[in-house]
């Protein structure tokens, strides 16, 4: 099966990748639901949301999902609303296509590559709210520009999120944290909401709890949530 990773390595405009695409080899009953369900899901840049989801609604993308847990938490949580993951790693693609199987969701497009592909070709304000959750820290110093939040991310949704919208943030990681922190608070078009530590301490209710938070509380490692929201039309720079 054709994906969007191989038409990618030989576009030499592609931005460069740095993350995994492969992990361990799928088990045959998860290669099979990857082959079975992957296409009719996959997002398609070119068509419209009101196409591909049937229905006009209010959508959300997360980047980067990771195993697809929390994308699956908020698909099930809201019904009436879209959702669109990008995920490059294969194995995380085929970990919520599980999760979207066994909770019969029907709320979820799949960008099975690097989001940076297709970020340009979406229209302006198309986003009610985007997530990054728990990115890849690269904490060394020298792997700075490999960090998925630069401020050519932060104009693409900016343009993308319509005032009002959210960008939601976390991390347990304190590179990441300051780094999420200081990038989202330098970009003209995002206000951070926190009037207090509790608003970064704790996780917000409408974010679901999924096993990976829950095994970090259990290590000790301390998680902060940053709730950004997309400032109005007043914004002269944005």
């Amino acid at each position: 099966m054709s994906t969007p990773s191989d038409k990618a390595r030989y576009d030499r405009s592609a931005p460069k990748f740095y993350g995994r695409r492969k992990g361990r080899p799928l088990r045959a009953s998860m290669q099979t639901l990857l082959d079975a369900r992957l296409p009719a899901l996959t997002f398609d840049p070119a068509s419209t949301l009101d196409r591909q989801f049937g229905r006009s609604a209010d959508s959300f993308l997360e980047i980067g999902f990771g195993g697809g847990e929390h994308l699956a938490g908020l698909a099930a949580a809201a019904p009436e609303n879209n959702f669109i993951g990008a995920e490059p790693f294969v194995n995380g693609v085929a970990s919520l296509l599980r999760h979207i199987e066994a909770d019969q969701l029907t709320n979820i497009r799949i960008w099975p590559d690097d989001v940076r592909l297709i970020l340009p070709a979406l229209p302006d304000r198309i986003l009610a709210g985007a997530y990054i959750m728990f990115p890849d820290p690269w904490p060394k110093r020298r792997h700075a520009a490999r960090r998925i939040l630069q401020p050519e991310m932060l104009d693409h949704l900016a343009r993308l999120i319509r005032p009002g919208g959210m960008l939601v943030m976390a991390s347990d990681d304190p590179t990441a944290k300051g780094w999420l922190l200081a990038m989202a608070m330098a970009h003209p078009a995002f206000d951070w909401t926190a009037k207090r530590p509790e608003d970064w301490r704790q996780r917000p209710a409408f974010l679901p709890e999924t096993r990976y938070m829950k095994k970090g509380d259990r290590a000790g490692r301390r998680s902060s949530w940053f709730l950004f929201r997309r400032a109005g039309d007043s914004c002269q720079s944005c």
